[in-house]
């Protein structure tokens, strides 16, 4: 690393024993910047995909009323309420080629749009998700094109779902129509993919007795850096460099817990949280660090995979989703969905929440991401595509407008969405699958 210059490289590294640490956007990095007087920058290009199985209950998700303002928010997004203003709601969102129906073509679909093959066996093929697309253009800019992460550890072989390949159910992001990239569940793994050098077991626990942790192997580079920044950015640094050491020490905690456990647990690998809530509020603080160093500019998270049956006792609801979700307009089985839909948005809102807090040079984190949070299914009583749980959130500084509700009479396909997104996060692209347009009243004419 050189500090020779005035200005910092947005690529600024601090090095250390077989590590390489990516800095935040300083004041530094910025040409002319100086305390009281800051530039606007380019805002920094990132995009993030979540996604949730199993549709959801439309009656405590929908806002009422037509297009407008968004209003009191129902039950199961109540959550998003601080993040209001960088929301927006899409009602009627459709995936015509998710059809026939199935869990397999829901997922598949969700981020290519495409038909997937039918087919149990290797043949398979699909379509380039919307995330590699955006990575192929903005890959370029970061350590690592992008980054793919789950909450299970999935089979990528076999038949899983009426005929289908369990590739399509478990694996969000495809690179091409004939490779699916595996999304990664494991935390330590993640923390070593954005932050040390990977390796076997045996490798990774020697690493970590080596240097009690990541941090204070780059110490020294750390101390020169900050001897030449000024007070704001230090502080930006030292919040970071925080962040990074308190989800190193939650991992090792989680990794103690699980190899103290006498009890086999042949689901879950070492090094996992063993609460649900936990797990998912790790990755998505992985996701922070990921972005707020600009490892990478492009996520996809699966919060569950398709046909889970996954329980959530913690929020009242004992019973399988699964099951639960083939619910026959029974209200009890209806009521639990709706909780499952609220746990897994409270979630997202949170990180969202994150993001907002998070200064980024005249705007902030959320300011200058885009996320689309949803589903490939809506009733999962009926495995339908049409009438999808979408939302939006962020995208301030690139004209969003935030704090409404988006209501669709006709099916709207959800490539659509992808398109315009794709051109926010500076992807010139006319079409994606299936598409017939941009939707223009998602942003501020302005910026269009």
């Amino acid at each position: 690393m050189s500090l020779s210059s005035k200005t910092l490289s947005r690529r600024t590294l601090l090095r250390g024993s077989g590590v390489a640490i990516s800095m935040p956007l300083l004041d530094a990095m910025i040409p002319g910047a100086s305390a009281g007087a800051l530039p606007t920058p380019t805002p920094i290009q990132r995009i993030g995909y979540v996604y949730i199985p199993m549709g959801f209950n439309p009656a405590e998700w929908t806002p009422q009323g037509d297009s407008g303002a968004l209003g009191e928010l129902p039950s199961s997004l109540q959550s998003l309420e601080p993040v209001k203003d960088q929301l927006t709601v899409m009602t009627g969102m459709d995936l015509q080629n998710a059809y026939p129906g199935s869990h397999a073509t829901s997922n598949s679909a969700f981020l290519s749009a495409a038909r997937a093959k039918l087919t149990e066996s290797t043949d398979y093929f699909l379509g380039t998700t919307v995330d590699q697309v955006a990575a192929r253009q903005l890959g370029s800019k970061s350590p690592l094109a992008s980054l793919e992460l789950a909450m299970d550890s999935a089979n990528t072989v076999g038949q899983c779902d009426n005929g289908y390949a369990c590739v399509y159910q478990n694996n969000l992001s495809w690179s091409s129509p004939t490779t699916p990239l595996p999304s990664e569940s494991h935390p330590r793994l993640v923390f070593e993919m954005l932050f040390g050098d990977g390796g076997n077991v045996q490798q990774r626990r020697a690493a970590l007795r080596k240097r009690a942790s990541l941090l204070d192997s780059i110490a020294v580079e750390m101390k020169r850096l900050q001897n030449r920044l000024g007070a704001n950015d230090r502080n930006v640094v030292d919040d970071y460099l925080t962040s990074i050491r308190e989800v190193e020490r939650r991992i090792v905690s989680a990794e103690s817990s699980a190899k103290d456990n006498p009890l086999p647990d042949l689901d879950r690998p070492v090094g996992v949280p063993a609460e649900y809530a936990e797990h998912a509020r790790l990755m998505f603080e992985l996701q922070t660090l990921a972005f707020r160093g600009d490892i990478t500019r492009v996520s996809t998270f699966q919060l569950a995979r398709e046909a889970s049956n996954r329980a959530y006792p913690e929020i009242g609801v004992a019973d399988p989703h699964h099951p639960t979700t083939h619910h026959g307009n029974n209200p009890e089985k209806l009521a639990k969905v709706a909780k499952i839909n609220q746990f897994h948005v409270s979630l997202f809102a949170e990180f969202l929440e994150s993001l907002s807090k998070i200064p980024e040079g005249d705007s902030t984190m959320l300011d200058r991401s885009l996320f689309l949070y949803g589903s490939g299914m809506g009733n999962p009583d009926a495995h339908d595509h049409t009438n999808l749980p979408i939302l939006v959130a962020g995208g301030g500084a690139a004209g969003l407008q935030g704090g409404r509700h988006i209501r669709y009479d006709k099916p709207m396909p959800l490539s659509n969405l992808h398109l315009t997104l794709l051109n926010k996060a500076g992807v010139p692209l006319e079409t994606f699958a299936d598409s017939t347009g941009r939707i223009d009243d998602l942003f501020d004419p302005v910026t269009l």
